[in-house]
């Protein structure tokens, strides 16, 4: 995975709150190499964030790289790396530096992901992490659900690429704001960027908000970005079997979009296998079957998003409640001692 190969290293570049606005130079958090042995944190150009840094790798760590697990299945050899304490390979690292890596890099996201989640919380805003491999709809899919829930819904929208604005200008042209981040060399957006991207939107209180990540089943697994649920989405011109060669993703999602449905008389692709082997991986996972571009089954997405909006807005009515009652009783307390 990304936390351990070093592929989020890159120029990421989140856009300016306009359409054409400038660009400004992202810092990420990534693990990159120094001539010392520890992790810490600090800043560069006001932007905080964690490096792994690591020694160059001893005779020992090279001695220790991981060796695959060779197999014999039904059509031949396999050669199997994930079967580690990291679950991953990279060369000239050990399992156990890939693992210190990851922890190091993942524990910092989660702490982003915290205040994402508190901010959103706070404003009543229901968050969406969606993620799917290229080719998916997800685009399509969330410029058609802009359009049917119509001017009275607030919707927002931050997208991942690694590179152009392709994606946040349908986004615009359907309706709702958005924002683009342009990851570089990144596989997946962070829950650092997405923060600093919700600073830029500034989206409305009780509104929605959409994280369409970028294109990849792998990554964005491990990245809490603060959302309320990550949302798998499978086209069904992917195969039933994606659920299987791509665990995480399913195992982290708890709903599963099976898209473009309008295409199964085209296809040999059998959706109860898709739906079982998706529930091989996650048994509590939600899935709904639908089509951008026919509106089959988007009236129940459409009705799943406006419930789990006003829950959320709900949960914020709560708080708020909540904090009045405390105020009144201080003042009471306080008026009582006078």
């Amino acid at each position: 995975m990304c936390t351990v190969c070093g592929c989020s290293k890159g120029n990421v570049k989140i856009e300016g709150r306009t359409p054409g606005g400038v660009k400004f130079p992202y810092r990420p958090h990534h693990a990159h190499s120094h001539d010392h042995g520890h992790s810490h944190d600090h800043d560069h150009d006001q932007h905080h964030h964690v490096h792994a840094h690591l020694a160059p790798a001893s005779p020992a760590d090279q001695a220790a790289e991981h060796q695959p697990t060779l197999s014999q299945q039904a059509g031949g050899a396999a050669l199997h790396y994930g079967q580690g304490a990291a679950h991953a390979h990279a060369p000239g690292l050990s399992q156990a530096r890939m693992v210190k890596i990851e922890q190091d890099i993942l524990s910092k996201n989660d702490g982003y992901a915290a205040q994402n989640r508190q901010w959103l919380r706070d404003r009543g805003i229901f968050a969406l992490n969606l993620v799917s491999s290229p080719g998916s709809g997800k685009t399509t899919l969330l410029a058609e659900t802009i359009r049917q829930l119509g001017s009275d819904t607030l919707v927002y929208v931050v997208e991942g690429d690694q590179q152009t604005s392709n994606d946040a200008e349908r986004i615009r042209a359907a309706g709702a704001p958005a924002i683009q981040i342009n990851t570089g060399k990144g596989c997946h957006l962070d829950a650092h960027m997405v923060g600093q991207a919700l600073e830029q939107l500034n989206p409305a209180d009780d509104s929605l908000l959409l994280i369409e990540n970028v294109g990849n089943l792998v990554c964005p697994a491990a990245f809490d970005l603060g959302e309320a649920h990550k949302v798998a989405i499978l086209s069904v011109t992917e195969g039933e079997d994606k659920p299987l060669k791509y665990p995480d993703m399913f195992a982290a999602a708890d709903i599963m979009l099976l898209t473009k449905i309008d295409l199964l008389r085209h296809l040999d692709f059998d959706v109860d296998v898709c739906i079982a082997n998706a529930r091989r991986i996650n048994p509590k996972i939600k899935v709904l079957q639908l089509s951008s571009k026919s509106g089959d089954g988007m009236d129940l997405w459409i009705d799943w998003l406006l419930l789990a909006m006003n829950d959320a807005q709900l949960v914020k009515q709560r708080e708020v409640a909540r904090l009045r009652q405390q105020i009144a009783a201080l003042e009471q307390q306080l008026q009582e001692r006078r």
